[in-house]
């Protein structure tokens, strides 16, 4: 049975970081890439940042460039999620999700049908 588990949210405030945490069970991580979306109240999923199988590409959505970085680590099945620089408008929930990729883009990792696989989510509260 494929896992993955969110954590590292919380409440923050607006200028501070977070650092969220995915950790995956029941695949061989190292052959699935990992994207990260957020939803907030009344809002639909957006794509936040994904990484490829190999953490050798990275993709982010304009909002968070410059911001935030997604690395992984294969050897611990843990993907992470660094945000910097956090503003109130990136509070949402944020959920990583996997899938196995033939190839990887920007395009094909940034929609939320592509994933096969979810975590239920954290919160991420930034404080103005």
């Amino acid at each position: 049975q494929v896992q993955l588990v969110e954590s590292g949210g919380g409440l923050v405030q607006a200028g501070g970081s977070l650092r969220l945490s995915c950790v995956a069970s029941g695949l061989t991580f190292s052959n699935y890439a990992v994207g990260w979306f957020r939803q907030a109240p009344g809002k639909e999923r957006e794509f936040v940042a994904a990484v490829t199988r190999s953490g050798g590409n990275t993709y982010f959505a304009d909002p968070v460039k410059g911001r935030f970085t997604i690395s992984r680590d294969n050897a611990e099945n843990t993907a992470y999620l660094q945000m910097n620089s956090l503003k109130p408008e990136d509070t949402a929930v944020y959920s990583c999700a996997a899938n196995y990729f033939l190839t990887s883009s920007y395009t094909s990792t940034a929609r939320p049908d592509s994933y096969r696989y979810w975590g239920q989510g954290t919160q991420v509260t930034v404080s103005s």
